[in-house]
């Protein structure tokens, strides 16, 4: 049984495909009391709402994380949050830098000062391997968001509200995905464009990364920075296992974009601990009385957890499956 069953929970976000999926995982296996969804898009909604019928444990909530009174009454009576609202697309957020800020920075923040005014228990912010030493916007404000959700734990600490961070990789059959436009260019007998014939990527699925973010509900003190422990791919294998008899060609990395992408960085390597199936970083201040978890495994010095020098890789077999069973 999950810290989270039973309880009335709110996911920001909550139409995008995490959110969803969350949702689905939610009704079926957690029985919350309520469930709100606060998302800005009526549309979205109204898709979502056709999806999940007239379940009665549902709440609708239109608002927008840059909205903290909006917040503040969505969370009325709550006793978890997921975190999930964001502006993703990297190279749209070099274009629009500031409405990047606008919500992924100030809307993090509203979200932890309404947490905390509401006396919501617990809260799981959704993280990106971009925020790891950073080299674009996006990234850069998901770092930021993601220091506000661990430094929230200060000046919450007086009250009953704790704050935490997941941090994962690309995810299969989200929207904005590779794999339709390569699904799509193979269907119609096109070449595949690669960025760079040399790019790895970490991989997950949506119900992977659900149960992920549950179960940090479940061992978390406040503070911590979760990253699951999960296979990398390489780009070529993707196009191998999605269009095998499409001719590929490479047009560059774009910019904002990485070679390889990094969950925890070198310098926070020495304040990660590793567990079973995820890496622990520890925050650096924890004057709340944070106790690290015993059963962590020191790393070695200089350890860094990037998708070329991952210790598990998926085969263009398993990529296939992987997109099969989220299709």
């Amino acid at each position: 049984m999950s810290v989270l069953t039973g309880s009335s929970i709110l996911i920001t976000g909550g139409t995008g495909s995490f959110g969803k999926e969350f949702i689905r995982y939610a009704l079926a296996r957690l029985a919350p009391r309520r469930l709100v969804v606060f998302s800005r898009d009526e549309l979205k909604q109204y898709e979502a709402r056709q999806r999940f019928g007239d379940d009665e444990r549902l709440r609708w909530f239109i608002g927008d994380v840059r909205d903290r009174d909006r917040l503040l009454r969505a969370m009325h009576g709550i006793d978890h949050v997921v975190h999930a609202a964001a502006l993703k697309q990297v190279d749209t957020a070099e274009y629009n830098p500031f409405e990047y800020v606008r919500t992924n920075v100030a809307g993090s923040q509203n979200v932890v000062e309404a947490a905390i005014d509401a006396g919501v228990r617990k809260v799981v912010a959704l993280s990106t391997d971009k925020a790891s030493s950073p080299i674009n916007l996006y990234g850069a404000t998901k770092l930021v968001a993601d220091k506000l959700f661990v430094s929230a734990n200060h000046y919450a600490a007086g009250h009953p509200t704790r704050f935490a961070v997941v941090r994962y990789g690309n995810v299969v059959g989200s929207r904005g995905s590779v794999v339709p436009f390569f699904q799509r260019l193979a269907k119609e007998g096109g070449s595949i464009p690669l960025t760079d014939k040399r790019m790895t990527r970490f991989w997950i699925t949506l119900p992977q990364a659900v149960r992920f973010v549950v179960e940090s509900f479940d061992m978390m003190q406040g503070g911590e920075l979760y990253v699951p422990r999960i296979p990398s791919m390489r780009l070529t294998d993707l196009a191998e296992a999605l269009a095998p008899d499409s001719p590929t060609y490479e047009i560059g990395i774009r910019p904002g974009e990485k070679l390889h992408e990094e969950m925890i960085a070198p310098d926070d390597g020495r304040r990660t601990l590793r567990l079973a199936d995820r890496y622990v970083v520890l925050p650096t201040i924890a004057t709340w009385g944070y106790v690290p978890p015993q059963a962590g495994e020191t790393l070695p010095e200089g350890f860094s957890y990037r998708s070329d020098g991952n210790d598990q890789w998926l085969t263009v077999a398993q990529l296939r499956e992987m997109v099969a069973a989220g299709s």
